[in-house]
């Protein structure tokens, strides 16, 4: 099917139904975060700005710890760069399909988050819509939704007569939802088994804050030493 007429907006229209389910995630979690960090004592402004400056995810409610936290840089670095190591690898993969999408390229690094890698790496753009405004308009929506809900939270947080203890764990929530989706469409399992065991490996050796960049690696070698074994089984 071809499309006439603005090719941002034809973008904007085929790229909206893919992250409708995004729509709905990031609202509540970023509802749950500007609720949290509001509750911590921060006004509005705090969880509208980290969301839309940082645009982390588990990083910002790291983040809003952090900030209660006596001043420590160089150990907020390296707490960000393990949380945040795994986009190393989002971009390696990334570098074919953003190729040639111009001015619109540094924005596409910029966002790009867990989900908006997934859409962007995996979906099937339909005939005539401009791949680099696709993927544009993804990235641009779900950091929309994020940002929108992170500063409703903000806003209305003090003000919901619920107890909010416990919330931060939403964001932990959503990766397991993540997980057990990508199970059910994978009939193989095998890069899943690898994924928990190399994050039970990295976890028992280097512990609970220091696993996350030796379970990407553990995973990638695993990956790589694997995938004729992976991919001969899959075309069998």
């Amino acid at each position: 099917m071809t499309h006439t007429g603005d090719p941002r907006l034809a973008a904007l229209r085929a790229a909206f139904p893919f992250t409708v389910p995004i729509l709905a995630g990031f609202l509540f979690l970023g509802l749950a975060y500007g609720i949290y960090t509001n509750v911590s004592g921060f006004s509005f402004w705090y969880p509208m700005a980290m969301s839309a400056i940082i645009f982390g995810g588990s990083l910002e409610f790291i983040a809003t710890a952090l900030l209660l936290s006596p001043f420590a840089p160089m150990q907020t670095f390296l707490l960000a760069l393990m949380v945040q190591g795994r986009h190393i690898f989002y971009g390696i993969s990334m570098f074919e399909k953003y190729r040639g999408t111009g001015w619109k390229k540094p924005y596409l690094i910029y966002g790009m988050c867990d989900e908006s890698f997934s859409i962007n790496y995996t979906a099937k753009i339909p005939q005539g819509i401009d791949a680099g405004w696709f993927m544009f308009f993804v990235t641009l929506l779900n950091q929309l939704y994020w940002v929108t809900g992170a500063t409703i939270g903000g806003l209305v947080g003090t003000q919901l007569p619920i107890n909010t203890d416990g919330i931060e764990f939403a964001m932990t929530a959503l990766f397991v939802v993540i997980f057990i989706e990508q199970w059910l469409n994978d009939p193989q399992h095998y890069t899943g088994i690898l994924g928990l065991a190399a994050a039970g490996i990295a976890l028992a050796v280097f512990g609970r804050d220091a696993f996350m960049l030796p379970t990407i690696f553990i995973i990638l070698a695993g990956c790589l030493a694997l995938r004729p074994f992976i991919e001969g089984r899959e075309a069998a």
